[in-house]
């Protein structure tokens, strides 16, 4: 009824006019608007916003009152035209490059550009403001860099003036975690891995074996550890570290809302007062004194990287994730990040990292957005104490085509070497079936 009385307004405007009228007007209202309840506050400021449109007959060209209350409402009270892509599950990233650039990274790997884009530099400034106040940062000449989160699964970094040029306003990337649990068959669906790897890495991980996944920003990385660490058993202990902002959410619960399983996830916390910072490597220390049976350290980038490989070391379970370009650079980076806590040999910091992981599986993003595991790699210790790092499985791409416009990525996996004789003697001693090592090996495991 109301878009149809809409309908014989007259008074067309422009959006910003109207915006700035309906914030004077609600402004006045705010103190009668107060209550805890956030839906209900927004049931009444929406019905404000509607009479007020009403009353004065005001429109906007090629918007209903529906529309045109909803839009005004998300550019007052929340993020803008932002607000409908932050909670969406098919979304992966908001890239925003300026105020008038902004491309978002959905689930199925395209990139592509939003309808909309903010009205000017200082518009797209204030809403990011409003983003970052949710987790308490602040945007401002003394800080033009802020990393903040406005939920557990939403991470924002933010670029203001200062590092950028000021007609860009700000430049912003925006990581949302999809919510959405993948199950193996997604994974091989999509193509990341066939069936034979994702077990592998599953049940080596289940009986005792440490690995790193590697690969670049938006590899695919964290979502195929969440997985991983999503087979464990439910009794097993599982302590997870992140750092800021949670990715994770392990827990199960039954339909009675009961925790099947046993999980503690953990995050960094910085304080103003560096004494009061709680780093991944204080978390990883208190993590040892928890009794886990297996450790997540969400991603290494510091020093917390001798730690994990010290806990590793020790009989505990860890998955972890680094930044490298391949399997085999992978333990040079670990190499690197180690040094930054002690000064150690380099030769020396090399074998306590390929003895503590093992397993080594490299994540890629290629060019047309796909996601695979490219190699997955085997440290073996031989009795000299040389490393010998086999591949175990890898990807082969075997041609690149152009399919509608847009490039396609042919490949194939290829099992290319069975696990080492060392490897399969510590799995059947942590517990592995006999018959699960023949179907890993291919009916030629040892016998202890």
């Amino acid at each position: 009824m109301n878009n149809i009385l809409f309908e014989s307004a007259q008074n067309i405007r422009d959006f910003s006019d109207i915006l700035h009228e309906v914030q004077e007007y609600i402004s006045g209202k705010y103190a009668m608007l107060i209550t805890d309840d956030g839906e209900r506050q927004k049931e009444q400021v929406m019905a404000y916003i509607t009479k007020y449109l009403m009353d004065y007959s005001l429109a906007v060209e090629d918007l209903s009152l529906d529309e045109l209350v909803k839009k005004l409402y998300t550019e007052m009270a929340e993020y803008s035209f932002l607000t409908k892509y932050l909670y969406r599950n098919d979304i992966e990233e908001i890239n925003i490059n300026s105020w008038q650039d902004i491309k978002v990274t959905y689930s199925n790997g395209e990139i592509l550009p939003t309808n909309e884009h903010f009205s000017s530099p200082t518009h797209a400034i204030d809403v990011i403001r409003r983003l970052l106040h949710e987790s308490g940062m602040i945007l401002d000449s003394s800080q033009p860099i802020v990393v903040g989160h406005l939920s557990e699964r939403i991470r924002i970094t933010v670029l203001g003036q200062g590092v950028i040029d000021n007609h860009v306003g700000v430049a912003v990337s925006v990581r949302i975690v999809n919510p959405k649990k993948l199950v193996k068959e997604d994974f091989i669906k999509h193509q990341t891995a066939n069936s034979e790897m994702l077990d592998f890495l599953s049940l080596a991980h289940r009986y005792g074996e440490s690995m790193c996944l590697t690969g670049a920003t938006s590899s695919g990385k964290t979502t195929l550890m969440s997985w991983i660490l999503s087979t464990l058993p439910d009794n097993k202990r599982i302590y997870t570290i992140e750092n800021g902002t949670r990715e994770f959410n392990l827990v199960k619960k039954n339909e009675k809302g009961e925790v099947m399983n046993n999980i503690i996830h953990t995050v960094t916390r910085l304080s103003d007062d560096p004494k009061q910072n709680i780093s991944m490597v204080k978390l990883l220390e208190t993590g040892l004194t928890v009794n886990p049976d297996y450790i997540c350290v969400a991603e290494m980038k510091s020093e917390e990287a001798f730690f994990a490989q010290e806990a590793a070391r020790t009989g505990h379970g860890v998955t972890t994730t680094i930044h490298a370009s391949s399997c085999i650079a992978t333990y040079y980076r670990m190499v690197t990040l180690c040094k930054q806590r002690y000064d150690m040999d380099e030769r020396t910091l090399y074998n306590l990292v390929t003895e503590a992981f093992p397993i080594v599986a490299f994540c890629k993003r290629l060019e047309d957005n796909s996601r695979h595991i490219m190699e997955i790699t085997e440290c073996v210790i031989e009795p000299d104490g040389s490393r010998n790092i086999r591949t175990l499985y890898k990807f082969n791409v075997t041609d690149n085509k152009v399919i509608d416009g847009k490039i396609k990525i042919m490949g194939d996996y290829e099992k290319v070497s069975t696990i080492s004789d060392t490897m399969q003697k510590r799995l059947l001693e942590n517990g592995m079936p006999k018959h699960l090592l023949d179907q890993m090996t291919g009916g030629d495991a040892v016998c202890v």
